[in-house]
């Protein structure tokens, strides 16, 4: 008996990588969901999808590097105030970063998330 093994059909789809992109900024809209939706996008389509499993690792490793940052500098706001400025900078970066890097995707670039830790790799 042969054993008969299909590949999935691996498909180039922008936009969807542009969204995932995106769908980091439901924090900023509705309160939640800027790490859980692009988790759910990536786990769903990490394998039809070319070049999803590095945008979405690279998305996921962003994310809970800001969870990180953000729980660094809360015992910071005790030193004079020097938390607030990094909870703010967080903010900005947070909002700016997957705008820019969905602009990068849709180009055919590679993203770039320059404060990220690489917790998944």
């Amino acid at each position: 008996m042969e054993i008969i093994q299909q590949t999935p059909h691996v498909r180039e789809d922008k936009t969807l990588l542009v969204l995932t992109h995106l769908s980091q900024l439901l924090h900023y809209v509705v309160g939640f969901g800027g790490l859980i939706v692009p988790l759910i996008i990536w786990a769903a389509n990490k394998e039809r999808v070319q070049e999803l499993d590095e945008n979405g690792k690279a998305i996921l490793n962003f994310q809970i590097s800001l969870i990180v940052y953000a729980l660094l500098s809360i015992p910071a706001i005790l030193l004079l105030g020097l938390g607030l400025i990094a909870l703010l900078g967080i903010v900005v970066v947070g909002f700016v970063l997957p705008i820019v890097n969905a602009v990068r995707v849709n180009r055919g670039e590679k993203p770039n998330y320059y404060i990220s830790i690489k917790f998944l790799s």
